[in-house]
């Protein structure tokens, strides 16, 4: 029996076992949306979009962009519609270039994790590329501790292309400081790559804070799925989320079949009944 087998029939087992008399299964704690889900329509009407969202149910959300709002105008709207903000998507460019500022916006919106949602391709061509992308964390990730705030890296599928023998993933988590760096890992774009979560959760223990939680859908392109719709083996892996050190499960879909607000609404639905 293969590992990936086994582990998927340790989760079944400990799902019967936990539905058992007397034991209830773990559900999900702490769900958010990554509003990029919704990009469109925050630029349309940020101040509706966000109440839609907690309407829905969501209590976290995660931003990737203020539409030109002032960080004090989004949290008062996060405090009239009942929402927190662990996290946000800030683009590299932006923590080299005004760190002070970016850090005073998640200080104001009471943001936890400060995550860089992606490297410029000219950045990550070599192996020496990402040691030198790896030291910049670790000094992005002691300025962010200073401020009581941890950095984080999100992922895509670009890190698990093998640069001369060497995974740019692991490259990154082997040369960043597990006191300054978490990860943010998006689980769809770790299974695209035909890489195993869970592989990642054992090898490299509570580095994950954060995971982004979308589906992939059955069709030969793989392509996103609202949560529960697809063919992600979840149970699988939020069984391993202690060993992770998940404290966070963001919605994300990059592409919606028709309206984002009907397709965060089934992940909701989904996910928030969810047990592994």
């Amino acid at each position: 029996m293969n590992r990936r087998v086994f582990m998927k029939t340790v989760g079944a087992g400990g799902l019967a076992i936990a539905s058992g008399p007397g034991l209830i299964a773990a559900r999900v704690k702490h769900i958010g949306l990554q509003l990029y889900t919704v990009r469109n329509e925050m630029e349309k009407d940020f101040e509706g979009s966000l109440a839609r969202v907690a309407q829905i149910g969501y209590k976290e959300v995660e931003f990737a962009g203020y539409f030109g709002r002032t960080p004090q105008q989004v949290k008062d709207l996060l405090k009239k519609n009942g929402l927190k903000t662990p996290s946000s998507h800030i683009g590299l460019n932006l923590f080299e270039q005004d760190l002070p500022k970016t850090l005073e916006t998640g200080r104001i919106l009471g943001q936890k994790y400060m995550v860089c949602p992606s490297l410029p391709e000219p950045r990550r061509k070599t192996v020496d590329d990402y040691k030198k992308l790896a030291e910049l964390f670790n000094r992005l990730g002691a300025e962010c501790k200073k401020a009581g705030m941890v950095f984080a890296y999100h992922n895509h599928a670009f890190e698990f292309q093998p640069l001369d023998g060497q995974m740019p993933y692991d490259l990154l988590l082997q040369n960043t400081d597990p006191k300054l760096v978490k990860m943010e890992m998006d689980l769809y774009w770790v299974v695209k790559a035909n890489q195993d979560p869970v592989a990642y959760f054992e090898k490299y223990p509570g580095r994950f804070a954060l995971v982004h939680v979308k589906d992939m859908d059955t069709t030969p392109e793989k392509g996103f799925a609202e949560v529960g719709r697809g063919n992600m083996d979840f149970k699988t892996i939020f069984g391993a989320s202690k060993r992770a050190g998940i404290k966070h499960y963001v919605v994300e879909q990059d592409r919606t079949p028709g309206n984002p607000f009907d397709s965060i609404k089934i992940s909701w639905d989904y996910l928030s009944k969810f047990e592994y």
